[in-house]
């Protein structure tokens, strides 16, 4: 066995790797398993990401993903691109075994595994994997030049999909269970503003066509009439949401229906004693965040050697002007005979 870590964190999203920064400057020497294969996580797959702070200009997702890596780092946090393929929370001391057999011994586990892309369900869907069904746009569109493509779903995942793949594709066709979109408003305006992109509404995939193993169409289901058509299409892309992936800690915190983690609030605790808060989109999602958000530190917190205390925060301060004395009818002594105080208002907290 190895020895036994202060903090061991499980993923290496942008809440994986803000876990690691924090928890290295409170010099914690956290160890961070993100994955063997999808490190990063799902931002790695994304194109340009324009709602995290302090890029006005938006960044790639690959680099904004290296760069809180690195910063993690700088400050002495390890990481390790294995996979953690089993854990034992019980006790005071957890246990987590890595993917060549070696466990690893923490006192306290941060777990930011994020979420995985949700599939339709449908007959042919994993076969065709690879073979003209695809869940990143950024991954395989170019591989669809000139070609008709169909992209699922209703939400800002789909759109900025349909949009890039616009790039390459002939036609881009949207296929949408509902008569409105669920995308945010400039998304939707990009997409309905390209003119390679076109609309199915209140429509679903019945059928994914297999020809000679590859992807050879699908086939449109009115959700309303149950009326179906044949789309002429070599490339389906899916972007219908996320499921949690937190298989590896069923019976060893409580999970909800859908598979996500239930915490108690506040703090934002998984029901685990010792088991610090856990990534966003692994918790019960009753506001959603945007992708790149990231948790705040975990508990319990040793603050940073360098971190002036909470009462020098702002040493130089002036002090606040007097505020004018209060007069009554009683004269400026008050009823008591005593000078009334001077009232002053200080908004140091």
């Amino acid at each position: 066995m190895s020895e036994i870590r202060e903090v061991v964190i499980i993923g290496s999203g942008p809440a994986g790797y803000t876990a690691a920064l924090y928890t290295a400057r409170a010099q914690l020497r956290p160890l961070l398993f993100g994955s063997s294969i999808f490190v990063g996580g799902s931002l790695t797959t994304t194109t340009e990401v324009e709602n995290f702070p302090g890029f006005p200009e938006g960044v790639d997702g690959p680099v904004l993903m290296e760069n809180m890596r690195a910063q993690a780092e700088k400050f002495g946090a390890e990481v390790i691109d294995d996979d953690i393929v089993s854990v034992d929370l019980t006790g005071d001391i957890k246990l987590l075994t890595d993917s060549v057999g070696t466990v690893h011994r923490a006192k306290t586990v941060i777990i930011a595994t994020g979420s995985g892309y949700r599939k339709l369900g449908l007959p042919n869907e994993d076969e065709l994997s690879g073979r003209g069904v695809s869940w990143c746009a950024t991954c395989d569109g170019f591989f669809f030049r000139d070609r008709d493509i169909v992209v699922v779903g209703g939400g800002d995942t789909a759109m900025e999909e349909a949009t890039f793949l616009t790039r390459f594709a002939k036609s881009v066709t949207v296929v949408h269970r509902r008569s409105t979109l669920r995308a945010s408003k400039v998304m939707q305006d990009r997409a309905f503003a390209d003119d390679k992109i076109s609309f199915a509404f209140d429509s679903e995939i019945a059928e994914i066509k297999d020809t000679g193993g590859i992807l050879g169409g699908v086939v449109l289901r009115d959700v309303f009439t149950g009326a179906t058509r044949d789309l002429d299409v070599t490339g389906l892309f899916i972007a219908i949401g996320h499921d949690p992936r937190t298989e590896l800690f069923t019976g060893q915190v409580e999970l909800d229906g859908e598979g996500y983690i239930q915490v108690d609030s506040p703090p934002r605790a998984p029901t685990c004693p010792a088991c610090s808060r856990p990534a966003t989109s692994s918790t019960t999602p009753t506001a959603k965040p945007s992708p790149p958000s990231a948790p705040a530190p975990p508990r319990p917190w040793t603050p940073s050697a360098t971190s002036p205390p909470a009462a020098r925060h702002r040493p130089n301060r002036r002090p606040l002007p007097s505020l004018p004395e209060q007069h009554s009818q009683a004269g400026p002594t008050g009823t008591s005979g005593r000078p009334r105080r001077r009232s002053r208002t200080s908004r140091h907290r």
